[in-house]
Parts: C-alpha cells; sequence; structure tokens
C-alpha cells in the first residue's frame, strides 16, 4: 500500500448454518485497522454466532434469503466502501491491497470490483469450471456472488442496493451496476467446491444455466428459486 489515507470499510457476509466454513474464511480477511466486518445472519441454529463473535465481527440477524440479508448487512455498515463476500469463499492473500488500489482511483466511486473465481479442489472438472466462468465474464460482464463484490457506499446507494430476492440478487445487482463498470481484480476468490462435488461438474452449472436463462426471459425470481429448490 502507499501512503494514501486507507478508506474505511465494511466487510459482509451473509450466514445460514456456516459454522463448518465460516472460520477460515474470517481467518483470511486478515482486515485494515477501521475495517468492519458485519455477518448478516439468516436465523442459524448452530453456533455461526460463536465463531462470528470470536473473530470481534458485528452479528446482525434477520430473516433468511441472501439478498434480504445482504441488504440487512450493508444497512448495518458505516465503511465508505463495502465488500460482499459468501461464507464459503476465502479471499486469496494480498487481496487487501488490490482493494486499496482500487478504492484509492477517483474514477472507481462509480464503478464496482470483483475477484478471479477459484474453487478449493484440485480435480480437472474445477479447473475446467474456472475457464468457463472466466469466459462468462470476459463475454458478458457477468460475475455471479461468489466472486464477491466491492463498491463504494455512495454507488451501492445510488443503485438502490440489494434486493430482498430469493435468488439472482448478484446477477440483479451486477445487471443495475452494467457489465461495463466492472473491474476484475487480480486477486482470488476461493469458493468451497463441496456443492458442486454434491451436484455434479456437470449438472449444477447447467441448473445454474437454466435458472440464469429463465431469469433474463422475465421469470420471477420467487419462481426460479421454486424450481431451483
Amino acid at each position: 500500500m502507499s501512503d494514501t489515507e486507507v478508506p474505511s470499510l465494511s466487510i459482509i457476509i451473509p450466514t445460514l448454518n456456516e459454522a463448518g466454513r465460516l472460520g477460515p474464511v474470517l481467518d483470511a480477511l486478515t482486515p485494515a485497522p477501521g475495517d468492519d466486518i458485519i455477518i448478516a445472519d439468516g436465523g442459524s441454529s448452530d453456533n455461526t454466532d460463536e465463531i462470528a463473535a470470536a473473530h470481534n465481527t458485528r452479528f446482525v440477524v434477520t430473516l433468511a434469503g441472501r439478498g434480504r440479508q445482504l441488504a440487512t448487512g450493508a444497512e448495518a455498515a458505516t465503511g465508505e466502501w463495502l465488500l460482499f463476500a459468501h461464507a464459503d469463499t476465502r479471499l486469496s492473500k494480498g487481496w487487501r491491497d488490490v482493494a486499496f488500489d482500487f478504492m484509492t482511483t477517483p474514477k472507481n466511486s462509480h464503478r464496482a470490483a470483483v475477484f478471479k473465481f477459484r474453487l478449493d479442489d484440485d480435480a480437472p472438472p474445477a479447473r475446467r469450471l474456472e475457464k468457463i466462468v472466466a469466459w462468462r465474464n470476459r463475454t458478458f460482464g457477468l460475475p455471479y456472488g461468489d466472486q464477491a463484490l466491492l463498491i463504494s457506499r455512495v454507488f451501492y446507494r445510488e443503485l438502490g442496493g440489494f434486493k430482498e430476492l430469493p435468488l439472482m440478487e448478484d446477477v440483479d445487482m451486477i445487471r443495475r451496476i452494467g457489465g461495463h463498470r466492472i473491474t476484475f481484480l487480480d486477486a482470488e476468490a476461493v469458493t468451497s467446491a463441496d456443492r458442486y462435488k454434491k451436484g455434479g461438474y456437470f449438472l449444477r452449472p447447467l441448473r445454474n444455466l437454466v435458472c440464469l436463462a429463465l431469469y433474463f426471459g422475465g421469470l420471477p425470481p420467487h419462481t426460479i428459486e421454486r424450481l431451483y429448490r
């Protein structure tokens, strides 16, 4: 980092029974002085709250639903910048320096940034999926929430914040930001591959693609969510 004043940053993580994953995610954040970490919980029945407390985070509770939880976390945030990240996604070493460079560039006050998508699995299907995601990002400027989202508080509010959608809340936000105003940072968001191992490296992305097509086709997110589940 340079001698430029460090902008205040609020890191918002939605959780629902994430006790098995949350600790390493918080350990990897290595927040700078003044950073504010907010756990927006959807009513966990495990010890997510204890893990959050052990890492000196702020714990806010709302109704379950990622869009609602992200919006609630943002309302509780005090930082000039907001970083939304998933509870199964660890940011790679050096992420704070890369984020600092983005936040301190004046033109980025009305832009947003995401990280490179990576899975914590060494299997060939994981590498293939990462390449597909990279292609989607380059071609359509369409990152998902598992790449995290860094955005100024002012710009976030101007966009109307996260909508309380049961599904596609990340795609909805990216559409409002606009692909031409997204920067892809030179650091990784390393996401758990568990759901791909369980759902299949072919079937789960296919299901996601079908949901995305239905969304862009105008089907309401609540209807898509019932099909998705």
